[in-house]
């Protein structure tokens, strides 16, 4: 046999590793990483792989910490001999780690994350297909330097511009203003997309938590509950918009005291695709007016991962200008 290359593979859990237990058809997860190659036959003619079990949780569970313990995990995985990594996630919160280790990945090799839908229990599951295509996905050359990367339903799309679309489809990632970079079929990657030069990964924050909640505004919305909310010591803020980046007038006065108060406000659209404008709208509440009071503009970023980049933001000392060049960067 030809030889193999290396690959790691990190459990975390997710409905990739769930089965009902003997008193209930309710699935829950409790399949090891070892338990989850066992049950795809021909893995081994792809790569030789290292299967680690992380955690085992339900992706709305997972944490900082745990997110993180999987990057060092892949970081030495990478510094002993892996041609790529792959993890195993719940679908839930997938993109969020994604994209958090996205901004943190600084490694040529790919990380790739997949999971399932369907759990191993059910009809036509879709675990062992999206992990072979992860497999191959973490060993294809035309893949290095694309950063992370989630792999599902044969297709492969970049971190930063995917989103779970759908609560039930197979097909429920996708990159709504990108579509997917690669597709896998017979065994083979073929990348369809060359992706822009990746940016420099930002400083690894501590596991700490902190508290940067999303808020959505939209029609008869004041937002009269924003001051009570920044009282309970948030350390950002984060509002789902409309359209290309607005609020109604009473909201962005809310806002704008928040600011001067010393809070990071960022406005993101929440619409799923598209991005916030700078300077097309001028009435009171629009972009530009934000843009004016002090607000940050997420751009293309959703306000899922608007919260995550400025979790890092915050942890890595940040000034508000000094945030608003990442947002306009990354987003």
């Amino acid at each position: 046999m030809s030889h193999r290359p290396s690959v790691a593979l990190g459990a975390l859990g997710g409905t990739i590793a769930m089965t009902p237990s003997d008193t209930s058809e309710a699935v829950t997860p409790q399949m090891s990483a070892a338990d989850l190659i066992a049950a795809v036959p021909g893995l081994a003619d792809i790569a030789s792989i290292r299967a680690t079990s992380l955690s085992n949780l339900a992706s709305p569970a997972m944490t900082m910490t745990e997110v993180l313990a999987a990057l060092s995990f892949a970081r030495a995985a990478i510094a002993d001999g892996a041609r790529g990594i792959v993890l195993t996630h719940g679908t839930d919160t997938l993109e969020e780690t994604a994209f958090l280790l996205d901004l943190l990945w600084d490694q040529p090799e790919p990380l790739v994350i997949t999971g399932a839908m369907r759990s191993p229990s059910q009809p036509s599951a879709d675990g062992p297909a999206n992990l072979i295509a992860a497999i191959r996905a973490a060993i294809s050359p035309d893949l290095r330097g694309c950063g992370v990367l989630v792999a599902f339903n044969d297709e492969i799309h970049l971190a930063r511009a995917v989103t779970k679309s759908h609560s039930t489809s197979l097909s429920t990632f996708r990159s709504p203003d990108w579509g997917p970079i690669a597709r896998v079929a017979e065994g083979y990657v073929t990348v369809m997309l060359n992706p822009a030069k990746r940016l420099d990964p930002l400083p690894v924050p501590p596991p700490s938590d902190v508290s940067i909640p999303i808020v959505e505004v939209g029609l008869a919305e004041g937002g009269s509950y924003l001051p009570a909310l920044a009282a309970t010591g948030i350390d950002a803020l984060i509002v789902a918009a409309s359209g290309v980046g607005h609020m109604s007038p009473a909201a962005a006065d809310h806002c704008e005291d928040l600011v001067a108060g010393g809070l990071p406000v960022i406005f993101a659209t929440k619409t799923g695709a598209g991005r916030t404008l700078e300077g097309t709208y001028g009435y009171p509440g629009s972009e530009t007016d934000l843009l004016s009071r002090g607000l940050i503009g997420a751009g293309s970023l959703s306000p899922r991962k608007a919260r995550l980049l400025t979790h890092v933001l915050v942890h890595a000392g940040r000034s508000r200008d000094q945030m608003r060049g990442e947002f306009l960067r990354r987003g």
